[in-house]
């Protein structure tokens, strides 16, 4: 299971990778700056779709795992 920062470090490591800079990353994705720069400093909390539109320009994948929650009677 990925944790926040492990995604944040994904993310950037990715970008970096493919020599993309945060003004193209958001240019190309459709997420604003701002909101790259906070989530890459780990001090954003992005949307999913947000999420989603930053790994389709990376050529990442954003997979869900739900966890199997018993409630008790």
């Amino acid at each position: 299971m990925m944790h926040f920062e492990e995604l944040i470090n994904t993310i950037k490591e990715r970008r970096k990778m493919l020599r993309v800079t945060q003004e193209s990353l958001a240019e190309l994705s459709g997420v604003g700056l701002r909101t790259l720069k906070q989530f890459e400093s780990g001090k954003g909390n992005p949307t999913l779709l947000t999420l989603q539109k930053l790994a389709d320009v990376l050529g990442l994948e954003v997979c869900l795992k739900l966890k199997n929650v018993s409630r008790s009677k």
